[in-house]
């Protein structure tokens, strides 16, 4: 079984095997990946039994921000297998190939949503949580003057804009890159609208197809309540991804379980380094400290003078940081920290294995809980 790169004349063969394995409108999207000259087959990865493309997954290039810095990121998408080589350890091995471009590229993260558990097995933890979909079950009215079209590739720089203002409460945001906008565009497995207002762009949102079933419309973003409101009205989705206050009186209650986006840190030091401003910032303000953190079988000290931090000292298992006045942290737990809504001060309420140590206000401050807004190529 050959594991490689995808070549052109693989396209046929990985777009019926998505096909096979998941919707028709996937495979539309695997030809448009894999065509186009922002991403093309380096992106998608395949097992090869022969001549015969059996197991297949795409690595996307992402963007995420946290606290204003950006981190390269990549996206794991479109893993499907023949069913006649299942439990075989061909999608292991397409992790490791995924890996391995992940590195290539620069990757600080890698993110994944998909199958319960299954991406654990390959060092994903679940980490940042999925805006809710929501019924809605009164539709708000329409105002006046609001009508709703498809986009075009002219509406990218507002489509973009209106995002980057929804998204820019949030800690941790990803957009959309121009390239995935373009693909977005053209994908059969949803629509992305337009509601313009005296003829100037004043809201947009991306829904499902109704062949699907219930239409789901998400990543909703408007310049006023109005705009939401008339988006959703004509639109007139069941379900609806929760993001804008303007509709909160318009949908059922929340449910009590969250879908969560996994998240592997494949290179902690690295991270830590690449992170060194975002950590600069939530200690200013702070006295000089030394701050030891212990990971079980790996740790790091720093010193913080008041203005910046200086090397990070890694080494190896550290038994009791507390007693050293740091905090210990579960490896597995560390995406999840660092990116989700919890904090320290939440986690070691859930997992005994994470704790702030003596010096709660100070590991608090380092690892505050992280609002989140992420916009991925499929509606989650």
């Amino acid at each position: 079984m050959d594991i490689r790169t995808s070549r052109p004349e693989d396209l046929d063969q990985v777009e019926k095997l998505i096909v096979s394995r998941l919707d028709p409108s996937d495979g539309v999207d695997a030809r448009l990946l894999m065509t186009d000259p922002d991403a093309g087959c380096d992106w998608v990865g395949v097992a090869a039994d022969g001549d015969r493309i059996v197991s297949t997954l795409t690595l996307m290039d992402e963007t995420v921000t946290l606290a204003g810095l950006d981190i390269p990121a990549g996206q794991v998408e479109q893993v499907a297998t023949d069913t006649e080589h299942e439990g075989r350890g061909l999608v292991r091995r397409l992790m490791g190939w995924a890996n391995d471009r992940s590195a290539e590229r620069g990757h600080l993260l890698q993110l994944v949503i998909g199958v319960p558990y299954f991406y654990r097995q390959f060092g994903y933890a679940y980490s940042i949580p999925v805006k809710q979909t929501r019924a809605l079950v009164e539709a708000p009215q329409a105002v006046a003057g609001h009508v709703v079209r498809r986009a075009t590739d002219a509406d990218i720089p507002v489509l973009a804009r209106l995002q980057d203002d929804a998204q820019r409460g949030a800690d941790l945001r990803m957009t959309h890159t121009t390239p995935c906008w373009r693909w977005l565009l053209r994908r059969t497995g949803s629509t992305t609208w337009v509601v313009e207002r005296d003829g100037v762009p004043v809201a947009t949102g991306r829904s499902t197809p109704e062949e699907e079933g219930d239409v789901v419309l998400g990543e909703i973003a408007g310049v006023d309540d109005d705009a939401v409101r008339a988006l959703v009205a004509l639109v007139n989705p069941a379900q609806v991804g929760e993001r804008h206050p303007a509709l909160e009186a318009h949908l059922a209650d929340r449910a009590p379980e969250l879908d969560q986006y996994m998240v592997r840190i494949p290179d902690v030091p690295r991270l830590f380094e690449h992170l060194r401003p975002v950590f600069t910032g939530r200690l200013r303000g702070h006295e000089p400290t030394d701050v030891v953190l212990g990971f079980y079988r790996t740790h790091v000290r720093f010193h913080w003078d008041g203005e910046r931090i200086g090397p990070y000292e890694w080494g190896g298992t550290l038994l009791g940081p507390g007693s050293l006045g740091g905090a210990g942290i579960a490896p597995d737990l560390l995406a999840p920290l660092l990116f989700g809504p919890h904090g320290i001060d939440g986690l070691r309420r859930i997992f005994s294995d994470v704790y702030p140590g003596p010096r709660t206000e100070l590991m608090t401050r380092l690892f505050p809980p992280v609002t989140s807004d992420l916009l991925t190529f499929y509606l989650p």
